[in-house]
């Protein structure tokens, strides 16, 4: 992608966030954020029926505004596009779909265990498996680093903080994928717009592989009822919510769920896209490799770059104007991460991959939020030990096969076509790419 190209304005009438294709070349995305931006920054954008489409919310300050204002901008009723009644919304809310006071009560179960002083507790652990994972995968030579790196390293630090065997994790992926992906024929076991669907209407993303999850998650629970174990499980089992309100059966499920899905999602995407740019921006590893201590900056690129998450729904409680546009009580409002994350207003020459980039306000885990993302420290410090590993043990590496790319985690819409992956590639991510190692 040269910034030209994103840069490149877009007949406004050809812009479709609901049409997943688009999002597969690595250019039209960006051009259609760029035009939202310029031309209609708070975009109505229709959709397919069921749906009835939403504002799409593409600037910096727009999305910040909308991300800090809960009590206008709700995420009760969900912050995916699917349009939910009220009984799916009692069966399948988690902490993403609640706001106030339950919300702050069920988030600071776990705060703790994402806290500073625990996150800097695990870098030992991060440093070592790290090393194990490299290790690996560099032995191989010519390897395939979404699966053997990107998705092997925090789906191990997932298992830790679960206190799973390590023999789990790839049924933990592969559950992930087949519950993220409900708009892909490549992993949905069942198609979210589907008629098929309709039977799992009450479950989380309508996939019956959150029955698998949930499954697994009470014989954890089980277990761990009654003892003092310090991991994610123990904690949701044994403590009462500052309100006072146990966790139901039912919040464990969707909470446990939600775990298991979000857990290594962002870490997965942001290491294998920022590897992907650095090999295409060779000036920027060389300045890595130069000079390591840039590594911390470079993981706020990394996000920024990366965009792990494309979106992100609210609904609005009331009748409001955004962005010169007037908003009505019910109206879905959705922020575009990924577009405020390359918002000209904010990051000077956005479309340039720069490792020094100095005072990164990207959005990537929200902006002022009480949606913050919880485990946004823990994704920080992953990514940059792995990179501080990685970096120094690599006297060149290259490309070694093409770079198929789907729809982003997180985009919701319709795939008008399917492809198939090119052979040597593994299907273990929506972005997936095979790396060869020449010399370590």
């Amino acid at each position: 992608m040269t910034s030209a190209s994103a840069s490149e304005l877009m007949p406004l009438a050809d812009v479709n966030l609901t049409d997943l294709d688009k999002f597969t070349d690595g250019v039209t995305p960006w051009r259609m954020f760029h035009t939202l931006r310029h031309e209609d920054p708070v975009h109505w954008q229709p959709e397919d029926a069921p749906n009835s489409g939403f504002w799409a919310v593409t600037r910096h300050a727009d999305i910040a505004r909308v991300d800090r204002d809960p009590e206008t901008f709700t995420s009760t009723r969900f912050v995916n596009l699917e349009e939910v009644d009220d009984d799916q919304i009692k069966k399948r809310a988690s902490i993403l779909e609640m706001d106030g006071v339950r919300h702050r009560a069920l988030r600071s179960v776990i705060q703790r265990q994402f806290g500073a002083s625990v996150i800097n507790s695990y870098a030992d652990f991060l440093r070592g498996l790290t090393a194990t994972t490299l290790d690996a995968a560099l032995a191989k030579g010519t390897f395939d680093f979404v699966s053997d790196v990107s998705a092997d390293f925090p789906i191990n630090v997932l298992a830790r903080l679960l206190d799973v065997p390590p023999e789990d994790n790839q049924q933990l992926i592969d559950w992930g994928n087949r519950i993220i992906g409900n708009t892909d024929p490549d992993y949905a076991d069942v198609l979210l717009h589907s008629a098929e669907s309709e039977k799992y209407r009450d479950l989380p993303f309508r996939s019956p592989a959150s029955v698998e999850v949930f499954e697994y998650g009470r014989e954890l629970a089980r277990q761990r009822r009654g003892g003092d174990g310090s991991d994610l499980v123990s904690k949701l089992v044994n403590t009462v919510p500052r309100d006072g309100v146990p966790l139901s059966a039912q919040d464990f499920d969707n909470y446990f769920l939600l775990l298991v899905v979000a857990g290594n999602e962002t870490t997965r995407h942001t290491i294998t896209h920022s590897m992907l740019a650095l090999l295409q921006h060779p000036e920027q590893l060389a300045r890595l490799q130069e000079d390591p201590s840039l590594i911390p900056v470079a993981v706020e690129e990394f996000l920024r770059w990366a965009s792990p998450v494309y979106h992100f729904r609210r609904t609005a409680t009331r009748d409001v104007e955004l962005g010169g546009k007037q908003l009505k009580e019910g109206d879905k409002v959705v922020m575009w991460f990924a577009s405020g994350n390359r918002d000209e207003e904010v990051f000077g020459n956005p479309y340039d991959f720069d490792v020094a980039r100095a005072d990164n306000d990207h959005v990537t885990f929200g902006k002022g939020s009480p949606h913050l993302c919880l485990g946004n420290l823990l994704a920080r410090t992953e990514i940059r030990i792995m990179f501080e590993e990685l970096i120094p043990r690599l006297a060149d590496i290259k490309l070694a096969g093409e770079v198929p790319r789907e729809p982003p985690p997180g985009a919701t819409g319709r795939r008008r076509h399917h492809r198939p992956p090119p052979p040597g590639c593994s299907r273990s991510d929506p972005h997936n790419s095979a790396f060869s190692s020449l010399t370590n």
